[in-house]
């Protein structure tokens, strides 16, 4: 397993503050995590992955991420077993959008 932490700062979006979580743990699938968390405008993402040797790839899927959701306050946790950065999108967008639906 290998840990990866990203942090970015002056974030412009506040989600709610319910936690949401998406995507089920399997091989080739991951989990995502959001929650609410005082970070003063900051977004920390931590990922725990099954596939070594990514960190490349994925600083370049968080960066991604970011850009699109500018987000302030919020800890989002992945558990991965080896998704392609596409279903790795897919269920962070999923995740934010779940957020926003339950702000509402």
């Amino acid at each position: 397993m290998e840990t990866l932490v990203y942090r970015f700062e002056q974030g412009q979006r506040k989600l709610g503050s319910t936690a949401q979580l998406v995507g089920v743990v399997s091989s080739g699938n991951l989990e995502v995590l959001v929650q609410a968390v005082d970070l003063q405008s900051a977004c920390e993402i931590e990922i725990s992955t099954a596939a070594t040797g990514f960190g490349a790839i994925w600083q370049a899927v968080m960066h991604d991420f970011n850009q699109r959701w500018q987000l302030a306050d919020c800890r989002i946790a992945i558990n991965d077993m080896g998704a392609t950065p596409a279903v790795v999108s897919l269920r962070m967008d999923q995740a934010i959008e779940a957020c926003l639906e339950h702000a509402k």
